[in-house]
């Protein structure tokens, strides 16, 4: 999928700005408690992007190194002022990859989840899309991105 337009988020104090030169390749809606008590929400909405094509326009973020669900860590790039979370990177991508938290975007509103992960943990009011990609807990890759979206994967990680 291409980008018909160029993305552009920022945090609430306006300090960090940054642009997406790309369009995601999935974009997860995540239920598990993990994500719940780090967003203080019943979910988080990530869009999976290559670092390389995410770009800060303004300010400098600050690094914050934090335990995860996995045991590996990550490291949630935030806001040094209003400590907004922009996005993150999960160990196992390490910096190739960026989880950007969708709701930091201008078009947030524009992007819908391609996969509700995690569900078993879901809040019990939660109602997902029918016909929607739902999996209690992670699921397999081919199942749910495009052969285009898998391919800049490998490319960003060094597996091609």
């Amino acid at each position: 999928m291409s980008l018909e337009k160029e993305m552009h988020g920022r945090c609430t104090c306006g300090e960090i700005e940054y642009a997406l030169g790309d369009s995601f390749m999935c974009v997860h809606s995540c239920h598990c408690t993990w994500c719940q008590r780090e967003t203080g929400s019943a979910f988080a909405l990530n869009g999976l992007i290559e670092r390389a094509k995410l770009t800060v326009i303004k300010g400098t973020p600050m690094e914050v190194e934090t335990a995860s669900n996995s045991g590996k860590g990550q490291t949630i790039v935030r806001c040094p002022a209003c400590h907004v979370v922009l996005w993150s990177h999960y160990s196992g991508a390490g910096r190739a990859l960026a989880f950007v938290r969708v709701g930091t975007l201008e078009q947030a509103r524009e992007i819908t989840p391609d996969v509700f992960i995690f569900t078993s943990t879901a809040v019990p009011w939660m109602r997902f899309p029918d016909g929607a990609k739902v999996y209690p807990n992670y699921y397999p890759t081919k199942e749910v991105w495009t052969p285009e979206a898998i391919a800049r994967r490998n490319v960003a990680l060094g597996r091609m």
